[in-house]
């Protein structure tokens, strides 16, 4: 099965940013996301948790009036049409409840049929007349495989034109076989495509939009809810790690504004920053919808020093809030990790490498931080694990495909940290950035968006580089045993090739691997000519079979590690340490 990702779609980014709550025009009052969001307000008010969590397919049909379901019916997914047409919804066979407007709107089951790697579809078909075209909810479960549309002209000689979008950002592609049909899953594409639906206008979507009427298991509660009391601090860079640092904190939502107060270490001279506040909503969180996260840039900070802060309703200096700005030597070390999914396991390893390494100047994940990106009960579980921790070392991470979820964004993920903004043009600002530490250049990529938008900006973030050292991080690894992902080998690896770029650290497909020096796709004698490329894990991975890559020198389909570098000028060590603190790898460079 080819590993979930999206390719270098071109349209995907317009795609990527309209269907979570649905941008563009407004369709006729009430929308189905106002239906919705006025449903689940009155729920909060009318029934318990338990009774939330328990609602089934029938009930949260019958939670409807006639009114409010025409639009769960009609006004979901619309489009224009210049002359009469066919209009076909195909609907995945594992979709346990038909959507309840399709009968009820006079679509009518056929007998064709048609596939993809992951399911197959059954082909319900209605005329209509020119003019308005109006569909339907996925239904009231959070099904993966949500449906798609084809449009042909009911007399084949009449030229059919779309038009009126809604959503807005609507992509036409054309029915047949290798046709995508998901904006967040492009190499999953059709086969048998029967005849009669050949050539007429594919209407794409993205597999996560059935979140939009989601009520069948979709109530979560989350063991962290927010108060007055400030939590969560994590620290993050967005400039120069020498003279500047981000910090970030969470509040419920009735706590309005925000500061930070610093000073000096042993300083009794205090300097103040406001904050800037963001609402944060989860719809589906039933006890804490809302909260808010501040985020507070430290500036014109010192060299190599010290910092204590506080939030402004803090009466201490606590010793747990302070950090130091990147010093003026070449000397420093970190720590990554490859997928957390907001496991207590990864808790454990964290603490434990914080407890080991207290020299680590930040921490690095390279993806999959959580396992559904927009679900904030995950982060707060998550961050409940690195109190003490993230409020005295930068936290610089990477998106992966869960964090970057079913097409919905990755919103949440960047309201979470405060990261640089100048990438590449094209890419949604902080999904991909760079930060130099000292010597080493960092070069933190978003594998989860187009590939290609992102090499010339890579290219010139190693042209310009004074660093000795060159790291890229991102989720997707280029060689591994399960899926190779030959576009980023194609389109990224003769850039770290040319440039030498020294370590290339993913995730993903959770086991451990280090290759062996590589270049041009190719084993070469010593990593002074090639790339090391290493794939790890962060939370316990499961034993399997992972077969013979010619390319590796080190291969553990078993175990959970963390990753300490130390680079002092011209050297660097490497280890990487399990979860019983025995060392599982290590080999060393020198420039």
């Amino acid at each position: 099965m080819k590993k979930l990702k999206m390719n270098s779609c071109l349209v995907m980014l317009a795609g990527l940013l309209i269907w979570a709550g649905c941008a563009g025009p407004k369709p006729e009052i009430p929308s189905v996301a106002e239906v919705i969001d006025a449903k689940v307000t009155e729920l909060y008010q009318t029934k318990s948790q338990e009774e939330l969590a328990a609602i089934t397919y029938e009930q949260a049909f019958q939670l409807f009036n006639e009114q409010e379901l025409q639009v769960l019916s009609s006004k979901y997914w619309m489009f224009d049409v210049n002359v009469p047409v066919v209009v076909s919804v195909l609907r995945s066979v594992k979709q346990k409840v038909v959507p309840f407007w399709l009968e009820e709107q006079g679509f009518q089951k056929t007998a064709m049929k048609l596939k993809n790697e992951i399911t197959g579809y059954e082909v319900w078909q209605k005329n209509f007349d020119a003019g308005h075209v109006g569909l339907g909810i996925n239904g009231f479960e959070n099904f993966g495989m949500h449906y798609l549309v084809s449009v042909g002209p009911q007399n084949p000689a009449d030229e059919l034109e779309l038009s009126n979008f809604f959503p807005k950002h609507q992509y036409v592609g054309t029915m047949a076989d290798g046709a995508f049909t998901y904006h967040d899953w492009t190499e999953l594409v059709l086969e048998e495509v029967p005849e009669a639906l050949q050539g007429q206008k594919l209407l794409t979507t993205i597999r996560g939009r059935g979140t939009e009427s989601h009520f069948v298991g979709a109530f979560r509660a989350t063991e962290h809810p927010s108060s007055a009391n400030p939590d969560q601090l994590l620290l993050s860079w967005s400039d120069d790690p020498a003279t500047t640092m981000d910090i970030q904190w969470r509040t419920a939502n009735s706590v309005q504004t925000g500061q930070v107060e610093y000073r000096e270490k042993g300083s009794d001279e205090v300097k103040t920053v406001d904050a800037t506040p963001f609402l944060m909503e989860d719809l589906m969180l039933m006890n804490d919808r809302y909260c808010h996260r501040f985020t507070a840039q430290l500036r014109n900070l010192k060299p190599g020093t010290t910092y204590e802060y506080r939030l402004a309703n803090d009466a201490d200096w606590k010793q747990e809030n302070s950090f130091s700005t990147q010093a003026k030597d070449d000397s420093f070390s970190f720590i990554w990790f490859g997928d957390t999914h907001f496991s207590k396991e990864w808790g454990k390893l964290l603490n434990m490498a914080f407890e080991k390494h207290p020299d680590a100047a930040f921490y690095s994940i390279v993806g999959d931080l959580v396992s559904d990106g927009l679900h904030r009960d995950q982060w707060d579980a998550l961050w409940s694990y690195t109190d003490g921790i993230m409020s005295q070392r930068p936290m610089m991470s990477t998106l992966g495909n869960h964090d970057n979820r079913s097409g919905l964004g990755a919103w949440m993920y960047r309201e979470m940290f405060s990261y640089p903004e100048k990438g590449p043009s094209g890419i949604i600002p902080e999904h991909t950035y760079a930060f130099q530490y000292k010597n080493t250049l960092f070069l933190m990529l978003d594998a989860t968006s187009p590939v290609e938008l992102q090499t010339e900006w890579i290219e010139q973030q190693l042209k310009n580089t004074t660093a000795s050292w060159k790291i890229a991080m991102f989720h997707f690894p280029p060689y591994n045993w399960e899926e190779p992902y030959y576009d980023i080998q194609e389109a990224w690896v003769p850039v770290f090739d040319q440039y030498h770029v020294d370590l290339v650290f993913g995730g993903h497909i959770h086991y451990y691997m280090r290759s062996k020096p590589m270049k041009q796709g190719e084993v070469v004698s010593s990593y002074k000519d090639g790339t090391a490329y290493i794939i790890s894990i962060g939370i316990p991975s499961r034993t399997r079979d992972i077969g013979e890559e010619p390319y590796a020198a080190v291969q553990k389909s078993r175990g959970q590690f963390y990753q300490y570098l130390k680079i002092d000028g011209d050297e660097l060590s490497y280890q990487a340490i399990d979860s019983e603190g025995q060392l599982a790898d290590e080999f060393k460079l020198k420039k």
